[in-house]
């Protein structure tokens, strides 16, 4: 453990958190709302430094990533806990477990390790990277001296003092809405009160540059509103604009809802449909492995540029400056392929 830098002190008695949101209000002995962060003595621990619970190599598609660094190989992390409290989560038994537990892996040891398997960047994932964003920013400073990109998979919901930090060493982030990020959905299956913080978070990011690709969860029956699903597709039309790549994501029963169907691929076409309709140029399905809408489209000729099977790139139509080979059309697409990844699974895990 460490000491944190994002908190505050209040009065002799308690200090704030102001990783997320939620600004949890600590006395003695108290651990915020995520599970990692303790008041001790006064001062706000980070129990989780330095020690991931999950660590894997994994391709960047599996985050997802359609649109950077195409083909890169990523060292992957996690720690225990999370600041949302999703009963669907597929990585519940990390992100909710309030024991900490993981390997030892300071940022030094973290980036040698990353470059010992030829990693090409750290992505921070499995739970919300905010929850341990001293650890992350310490390792991605590092990480970038030494060639490393920086990745996030997060729920965006951070405070304005975490993506300071973030700036530090972010290159890019994919943030998952969850639902269509319809509010009355998160705060009842993710124990979130308002969604906002998540826009402000992604207009931030923007601002400074960072790529940014968008995932929703869709969850049949409880999260699967079209008129949500264009509410937010013009907000990020609006706001990020058109280039921005989404991905809508099938549902699959976990955790505390297993009594719901995995997402009807209809729905998840329909959802396609609207996004495609309302102007956005990068629409994807995800868990759908073989579905026509993994793969990449030339907005110009409509031709296939990037074919993709899974976390697979199995067809690359685009020449220099990631031009259409067809048309000339310049696809929106950050780095080029690395050829050493095709046609073969690269995602294990790391024994400590």
């Amino acid at each position: 453990m460490k000491e944190a830098v994002l908190y505050k002190r209040i009065d002799e008695a308690r200090i704030q958190c102001l990783a997320c949101p939620r600004y949890c209000k600590l006395s003695e002995g108290q651990v915020g709302f995520c599970g990692v962060r303790k008041n001790v003595g006064g001062k706000l621990l980070l129990l989780v430094y330095g020690k991931p619970i999950a660590v894997h190599m994994d391709p960047i598609e599996k985050k997802p990533f359609s649109h950077y660094m195409p083909g890169s190989q990523v060292l992957s992390i996690g720690t225990v806990g999370c600041d949302w409290a999703c009963q669907y989560c597929q990585n519940y038994d990390i992100s909710q477990r309030r024991m900490v537990d993981g390997v030892n892996l300071m940022p030094e040891k973290l980036v040698n390790l990353a470059l010992e398997y030829d990693a090409d960047g750290i992505a921070y994932t499995y739970n919300e990277p905010t929850i341990f964003i001293e650890y992350a920013h310490d390792t991605g400073v590092l990480a970038k001296r030494k060639g490393l990109f920086n990745v996030f998979v997060s729920n965006g919901y951070a405070s304005p003092e975490s993506v300071k930090l973030m700036l530090d060493f972010l290159d890019a982030i994919t943030v998952d809405f969850k639902g269509n990020g319809e509010k009355r959905f998160l705060q009842k299956f993710a124990m979130v009160v308002d969604p906002e913080p998540i826009f402000q978070t992604l207009l931030e990011l923007k601002r400074n540059n960072i790529h940014i690709e968008i995932t929703d969860l869709i969850v049949p029956r409880v999260g699967d509103s079209l008129d949500d699903a264009k509410r937010l597709c013009k907000w990020i039309l609006d706001n990020l604009g058109e280039n921005i790549p989404i991905h809508f994501l099938r549902f699959h029963p976990d955790y505390k809802m297993l009594n719901l169907p995995s997402t009807p691929i209809a729905t998840l076409e329909a959802h396609y449909k609207v996004a495609k309709d309302l102007g956005l140029k990068y629409v994807y399905l995800g868990n759908v492995p073989g579905h026509p809408y993994e793969s990449t489209y030339c907005p110009s000729c409509g031709k296939r540029v990037v074919g993709r099977y899974g976390f697979d790139i199995n067809e690359w139509n685009l020449v220099e400056e990631n031009r259409c080979r067809f048309c000339g059309y310049k696809i929106d697409i950050v780095g080029s392929l690395n050829k050493k990844a095709l046609h073969y699974s690269r995602f294990f895990s790391i024994e400590i």
